[in-house]
């Protein structure tokens, strides 16, 4: 076993997994990568399973030393990384040396970075996960919910020969103004003709209330028309809307229930590119239904499995 100690982080610096599932009757959220797909990318570097462990960084802070050689891998947000005092740009594997140190500084381009160790980070299961959930006491490495603090040792299998890089043409691009698909729910026929037309032809910028239960977005005041609604499951990726017209995109730590309207739900690679947003940026929505949103997972499933 080859390990790694941390010698510096914040709250905003988790061991995440693919999520936990089977588990929301018993009103346990699913936690995981906010952006699976650069989490994927991270983990296939080095040929690890899709849901092996690894660290979520988010908007810098993170230093780790390394106690013995080992190979990692890197993907997602540009956090002006550095080996050392030398640049460390992301969606590469690469050899950290026994007593050097992998800082993370600040959002160059993204706000997460997901960080892999061969065969995952070692971390309990939790009901089936590792993923931490702060909210509810779940996964890290101590499986009670903790985020990664100062003097934690994150352990891995050992040796690992990295697949060099992640192809130019297949990474996720987190230039521009996203635009972002979601899929109609059941009671977007119940907003205004104008809340419906505003939803998907006016910019949404991101709230700087934000975390990894949901996004506040802030634009024009969206009216719902229908009858007060029974709280019932809610999806990951919904977009609800409270009294105050703001949508609410729903993320990988939300709650299980709700019962504010929703437009409908963002699909998972519209997730993954909203995850990659800082508060200030304007994002878009695009009306899509759920077919063509199945398509383009399966075209994204094949490139990872070329």
């Amino acid at each position: 076993m080859s390990a790694l100690t941390v010698e510096a982080s914040t709250p905003l610096c988790q061991l995440q997994d693919a999520g936990r599932f089977g588990v929301r009757h018993l009103g346990v959220t699913q936690g995981g990568a906010l952006d699976w797909v650069s989490a994927r990318w991270a983990n296939w570097l080095l040929d690890n399973p899709a849901q092996a462990t690894v660290v979520e960084i988010t908007l810098g802070g993170f230093v780790l030393v390394a106690e013995a050689d080992c190979c990692l891998a890197l993907a997602g947000a540009d956090l002006d990384a550095r080996l050392d005092d030398q640049p460390l740009k992301p969606w590469r594997s690469f050899t950290l040396r026994r007593g050097q140190r992998l800082r993370f500084n600040q959002p160059l381009h993204g706000a997460r970075a997901y960080l892999a160790a061969p065969g995952g980070f070692a971390a309990p299961q939790v009901l089936g996960s590792c993923a931490t959930v702060v909210r509810e006491g779940l996964g890290g490495p101590d499986g009670e919910g903790r985020a990664l603090v100062k003097g934690d040792r994150l352990e891995c299998a050992g040796q690992a020969a990295g697949r060099g890089e992640v192809p130019l043409a297949l990474r996720p691009s987190f230039e521009g103004e996203p635009l972002l698909d979601l899929v109609m729910g059941a009671q977007l026929g119940e907003f205004s003709g104008q809340s419906l037309f505003d939803a998907f032809n006016r910019d949404w910028t991101l709230d700087s209330r934000a975390d990894r239960m949901g996004v506040r977005l802030l634009g024009p005041a969206l009216q719902y028309q229908g009858q007060p609604m029974i709280s019932e499951g809610i999806p990951l990726g919904a977009v609800q809307v409270p009294p105050d017209g703001q949508p609410i995109v729903l993320l990988n730590d939300r709650q299980t229930i709700g019962g504010y309207p929703r437009l409908g739900a963002l699909t998972p690679l519209a997730l993954a590119r909203l995850a990659q947003c800082l508060p200030g940026e304007r994002v878009r929505f695009r009306a899509v239904v759920q077919a063509l949103a199945w398509a383009e997972m399966r075209d994204w499933f094949g490139r990872f499995d070329a």
